[in-house]
Formats: structure tokens, sequence, C-alpha cells
């Protein structure tokens, strides 16, 4: 069971407003019956009224409701949930992907192989409450998003975030924030300082997200993505300082797939396939946050969505934590000082990942890029918006994808073809499944090895501790800082920097560019 430091810990981390333990515990006061993020700017409660809890799911079934002034609902998520790869982890990241919304306690359970029982019994224990009450708080704050940033109808935002009734909605957003949808929304058109504060996810106090762009051409949540029918939802996306957000952007930049993806003046880009319909988005790292529009063609994927978002940037890391390891390498401590704070880019889709994984087999980055990309265009879904045309394509369309469309050697086409289908069937779970299981059942497919599967474990997984021992730019990169390069010494070298093994191989890749002049690693 996994538990709350002891009280003194914590308490301390509110006496000095602390950001990093922003979303890994939650402050209530039992004189205001309010819950907030631990640095939040208000006066410190005394000792004798604060309680802490693991979520503010947690929080708010204890009968707190959330701070108006620090927005405890939209910190960071907790770096535990992830990197860890236990059932609880995969649980909270599918939760925020909005699984039980979709398919009820009863899919998630089925998804991760548990009982509707254990799963309780086991987010209970490790975070103080339910998957039924933290889908219930994601779904608070969902429907306040949408109050704030859009002229839905309020009884439109009900369905659009979740909930199984208008009167469900009504009440649980007096119990979560002690107001109203409708009183939301007015304090939000006067301008007040609670509501210019209630729809960022950013740092403590920082000012209101900019206003919705008009809804075009359409109701929500009835477009089909190919027009100009989108739900515009702009966001702010919190993170834990230090955050290098120039390099996350350049990484995904070099390995960008036309019409899929695109960075414009360090604004990032991309097409994504949602459980409702398809929708697109526009990344751009500010000062203590990322700000994230939102094109929906159905608004029901605004969680999805955001969670994808900030999974691709990697924005629920600590990167002190990460630092502090990896600075006290000698061979990168001139690196992480130079620049602090290097995430690991995911993905969007667990099955890109795999597919550029096996497309980028002993092939430069820029081959990769020419193949996946002609195959998106082919077989992904449409989309007008600009520069991005299409999806990148499902499972099944490429495991039935014609041999023009997969210029590579036989064995590796039908090792596409195989894992395709293997994720089309559901043998394979990209987005929540055991990485072991993922693992074990991938290294059985003819033309796929270690390299393949260490990769989609890095990046289509976001598993921390994954090392690329064999991987060319891996190796460069370690030459260029006077490491070993052999495969069997260079893993003994990366022992020393566990657990975060995924992301000295980001730092190795960009040792490898910066010594070539080019893009590099995959």
């Amino acid at each position: 069971m996994n538990t709350l430091p002891d009280f003194e810990h914590c308490y301390r981390a509110v006496a000095s407003r602390d950001q990093r333990f922003d979303g890994c515990f939650y402050t209530a006061v039992t004189s205001t019956k309010i819950y907030c993020r631990p640095s939040c700017p208000a006066q410190t409660p005394r000792r004798a009224n604060v309680r802490f809890y693991r979520s503010a799911a947690a929080a708010q079934g204890a009968g707190f409701r959330a701070c108006m002034r620090c927005r405890p609902d939209a910190t960071p998520g907790s770096p535990e949930w992830d990197s860890r790869a236990d059932v609880a982890a995969r649980a909270m990241r599918l939760i925020a992907d909005g699984l039980v919304d979709r398919d009820g306690v009863a899919g998630l359970a089925s998804r991760l192989g548990y009982t509707e029982r254990h799963l309780n019994r086991l987010l209970s224990a490790e975070v103080g409450a339910g998957p039924l009450a933290l889908a219930r708080a994601q779904r608070a704050q969902t429907a306040r998003l949408l109050i704030e940033t859009t002229p839905m109808g309020l009884a439109e935002i009900a369905f659009a975030a979740g909930f199984g009734s208008v009167r469900q909605f009504n009440d649980t957003l007096r119990e979560v924030y002690g107001s109203t949808p409708s009183a939301l929304r007015a304090a939000k058109r006067r301008g007040g300082r609670t509501a210019g504060r209630t729809a960022t996810a950013g740092r403590p106090g920082s000012a209101a997200i900019p206003p919705a762009r008009p809804v075009e051409a359409g109701a929500p949540g009835t477009g089909t993505g190919t027009g100009t029918d989108w739900t515009t939802v702009p966001v702010r996306l919190a993170y834990r300082e230090p955050f290098a957000a120039a390099e996350v952007v350049a990484f995904l930049a070099a390995r960008a797939l036309p019409g899929v993806e695109s960075v414009v003046d360090g604004t990032y880009r991309r097409t994504m396939r949602l459980p409702h319909g398809v929708g697109w988005a526009e990344l751009s790292p500010a000062d203590g946050y990322v700000s994230a529009v939102l094109h929906l063609a159905d608004v029901r994927d605004l969680a999805p969505a955001v969670s994808r978002c900030r999974r691709l940037f990697d924005l629920s890391a600590d990167p002190v934590a990460v630092d502090a390891i990896l600075g006290a390498e000698p061979a990168l401590a001139a690196d992480v000082a130079a620049t602090p704070g290097v995430r690991l880019p995911r993905s969007v889709d667990g099955f890109e990942m795999l597919c550029r994984a096996i497309v980028g087999q002993q092939v430069s980055v820029a081959a990769a890029r020419s193949i996946l990309g002609n195959l998106a265009a082919a077989l992904g879904d449409p989309v007008t918006a600009g520069e991005l045309s299409h999806t990148f394509p499902t499972a099944a369309a490429i495991a039935d994808a014609p041999d023009e469309l997969l210029p590579m050697p036989n064995a590796r086409r039908r090792a596409l073809r195989t894992a395709a289908g293997l994720v089309a069937d559901g043998a394979v779970d990209l987005d929540g499944g055991d990485p072991d299981t993922v693992a074990e059942t991938l290294l059985a497919v003819p033309g796929i090895g270690p390299w393949t599967v260490s990769y989609v474990k890095l990046r289509g997984l976001g598993e921390p501790d994954t090392f690329l021992e064999g991987d060319l730019g891996v190796r460069h990169g370690a030459a260029a800082l006077g490491l070993p390069d052999a495969p069997k010494p260079l893993a003994a070298w990366a022992a020393t920097v566990r657990p975060w093994r995924s992301y000295a191989v980001i730092r190795l890749w960009r040792q490898a560019a910066t010594a070539a002049g080019r893009a590099s690693g995959g």
C-alpha cells in the first residue's frame, strides 16, 4: 500500500507553499471545509485544523469542497501514476482518459483483468477513493472547463462531461465547488478574480485562460472533423518546474509525420483519434504552463484529449527527482545543469509508437517519417485543419494495408501486420496494459526484437526506467560524453542512473544530435 508522507513532512510543504507537491497530496481545512493544493497562497492553516488526502476525490468524499483560489482539482497529475506500472497506476491513467465514463467501472475492471470489488478496494487503499469517486471528480473539472470556456448550454455540458443527469451535474458542482453551474458561468462573465482562476490548470495565481473561440458550423458533439465543425476549448496544462519545453518541441518536430503533426513558430500541432471522434490540438509552452487549444468533433472527448496531451509532453513528471539522480552522474552533470527539466516525449497513441518502432528499425528518422507519413495519408481518418489533414491509421487498417503502402523488407512488413492484428484484436493493450505482458507478447512476433519492444516501453508506455544500450543514437551520445559505447558496458553504466534510465536515453540522444548536427534516436 502506498501511504502519505508523515504529517510533519506534508505540513512543512504547505507552510513553504512548495509547488513540487501539487498533485501529490491535498490539504483539507476542517474549519472552512475547503481543500487546497499544497502551494495555495492563502494563509497557512493551524495544524489542528489540517487533514491530508491522497486525491482530490478523497477530499471531496470526506465532505470538503475545492478552494476557489488555488484550484486544487487542476493540479499536475501525481508523478507516481505517471511512473508506476502497477494496477493502481494503470487504473488512474485509464480513469483520466475517461474509460469509466464510457464503459463504467465494469469496463475498467475488465480492461485491467480484476474484479470490480478488488479494484475498488485497491484504489481506496491507494488514493482514498474508488473508481466512481475518482471519475466523478474528473467530470466536475471537465464540466467547469466547459462552463467557463464555451457557449454551450448547461444541459449539454452535463452530458458532455459524462454526468448521467442534469440533477447529478448540479448536485456534484455544488458539492465540489460550493457553487451552481449558472453561478460559475455568471462569475466568469463578470471577470471576477475567483472566476478568472477557475478554468486554469496552471500554477497557483496564474491569470485567466483566454476566451474560447466560437463554436463553428454545427452543434457541439455533432462534428465529423472533416470540415470546420469543431468545438474549441482552450486549457492551461500545469507542470512542475523546471520544464525544458523547447527540447520537447524540437524532439517532436524532428519526428513529425506530415499531415498528422507539425511545429510552427514553437507551437506543436497534431491530430488525434479520440473515443467519440477525431480532434486536433495546438500546444504552446508558456511561462508556468502549456497553453492547449483543443478542437474536438465531439466535446465528450475533452478529458481524454487533455490526458493524452499531458502524457505526450510528460507534464506530470517530477523533474527535480529525475535531475537529482542524473545530475549526480559525472558524465551528465554538465548537461543537467545547462538544461534542467528535460522530459520524456511520449505519445497520444500507443499503437502509433509501435508502428514507429517497427518501421524505424535500421532506417533513418527521415526514411521512417516518409513511410509512416504516406501510410497515414492513405489510411488515416480525414481532418481539415490547415496543414493537418488526417489522423494516424487504426490498427485494423494497417493490418490490412496493401504491400505498396509498406515499402520495407518482407520480414518487417509481416511483423508490422502481425503486431497491428494483435492490437486490433485486443491481445496487446498499448494504452493501459501491463508492460511486462505487452513486452512478452510482442517479443513472440517474428521480426520484433528487444530494441523495438524497449522503444515502445519508453515512448509508447512511458516507462521511466528503460534503456536502449544497443541504439545507435544512444551509443553515439555516450561516445560524445566519453562513456563506453559498446552495449554491455554502456548498460552497466546506465544502472547508475536508475530508476530514470529513460530520461538518460533522451539526454544521450540530444548529445548525439548535437555532435552530429542532426536529429537522431528514432
